[in-house]
């Protein structure tokens, strides 16, 4: 690489410089004292773990995105997460091992091999909260009701949130007797929503069953609470255990709606986005103007099992660096004090003494000629009368 590019970046890698990275971090820190209100406890997974241990309870989505290494000292492959939700999965089950519902969150950066849309980024700074060791609905509404209000707390508005459940698409698939790669593209049409693929994929396999049918009046189907009458007249000819899924939907929402009020809830109970390891409901939030959803949850009971120790489990996570950029910002920077550095008595005491109380305070360098307000200062230390005191710059 030429001397002129060596300060080119990879595609869909990005830096925060000043004054972006203090208020990015500001945001970060309310997040994270919102969760520690709910309960949530922080962990810090480690970036890079063995391959068979970061990917176990996932899917192919998930493999494909994570970046590959060898590790030197031993020859084994590594990964580097592409998803934070297996790895606190792994803590849960695997380590702290509670017999009672655990609340665990987490902040940090995660790595993917391709962006999840044109021009978007590889290394989204992933934050989440995870429910742990309860399978009811409460602990659902409880994620959902989370996730709405660290959006709110980001400032965002006209907030959209699409409601689905995995069991029901699962219902639907599973008396068409298709094999594993003919379920992966019935998967694909329903996730880009390609109903009319979808209907030549079932015609040229010979699939007229009920489920078929329903599947493809469902993809059209989503609304307000409104529309869940006429899914569970749908899914009626079915399978009653589906039409419990939809009663389930029904309660989750209402118990968000307690906690949120008037809280944007939508159905389409086929919406599935992100990894597929989930299980029961699953959720995605819109705001307009955005082609990708910026904020993805759900059940996802399995993969505890798949460390050995069954676990329900139910979370959701965003991308902190996509919530900074679409939220509005008026954060103003504290201004400092600019200080002389001089051997007179008193002004290294009082220096220690204005930084205890919160203040910034910069040292003036030798030979520095630069203007306290160009570094953000609008006070200074001066010596009148045999005393240090701060007085306007």
């Amino acid at each position: 690489m030429r001397a002129k590019n060596k300060w080119l970046l990879p595609e869909g890698i990005e830096e925060v410089l000043p004054p972006q990275a203090v208020q990015l971090d500001g945001l970060c820190r309310r997040i994270m004292d919102q969760f520690a209100a709910w309960g949530y406890e922080l962990v810090i997974p480690p970036l890079i773990e063995y391959l068979d241990t970061l990917l176990t309870g996932t899917d192919e989505d998930l493999e494909l995105q994570t970046f590959k290494v060898t590790d030197q000292l031993n020859g084994k492959l590594m990964g580097i997460r592409a998803d934070t939700t297996p790895q606190v999965a792994r803590i849960e089950v695997h380590n702290l091992q509670r017999n009672r519902p655990s609340r665990l969150c987490y902040i940090g950066t995660v790595l993917h091999t391709l962006p999840g849309g044109l021009g978007g980024t590889r290394s989204p700074l992933q934050v989440g909260a995870e429910l742990y060791g309860h399978r009811g609905i409460e602990s659902d509404a409880e994620i959902l009701a989370l996730m709405l209000k660290t959006l709110q707390l980001a400032g965002l508005k006209d907030i959209h949130v699409d409601i689905g459940h995995v069991g029901i698409l699962q219902g639907l698939i599973k008396p068409l007797q298709l094999t594993p790669e003919q379920e992966n593209s019935i998967f694909s049409c329903v996730q880009r929503k390609a109903t009319d693929e979808l209907k030549d994929i079932l015609a040229k396999w010979s699939v007229a069953s009920g489920s078929g049918s329903a599947l493809l009046q469902l993809m059209e189907l989503e609304g307000d609470a409104d529309i869940l009458d006429e899914v569970r007249a749908i899914l009626g000819s079915c399978a009653e255990e589906l039409c419990g899924y939809v009663d389930e939907l029904r309660n989750i929402a209402e118990l968000t709606l307690r906690q949120v009020e008037d809280a944007p809830l939508y159905f389409d109970v086929t919406e599935f986005q992100g990894y597929h390891y989930h299980t029961g409901m699953t959720f995605v939030a819109y705001l307009p103007g955005e082609s990708h959803g910026i904020a993805f949850g759900g059940r996802y009971d399995e993969v505890g099992e798949a460390f050995g120790r069954p676990c329900p489990a139910t979370g959701f996570s965003t991308d902190a660096y996509k919530l900074f950029e679409l939220a509005p910002h008026s954060y103003q920077p504290k201004k400092g004090i600019y200080a002389p550095l001089s051997e007179a008595p008193g002004l290294y005491e009082l220096v220690e003494k204005l930084r205890a109380e919160g203040e910034t305070v910069i040292y003036k360098l030798p030979g520095d000629e630069t203007d306290a307000r160009e570094l953000g200062c609008d006070r200074e230390v001066v010596l009148e009368y045999g005393r240090w005191r701060v007085r306007e710059a």
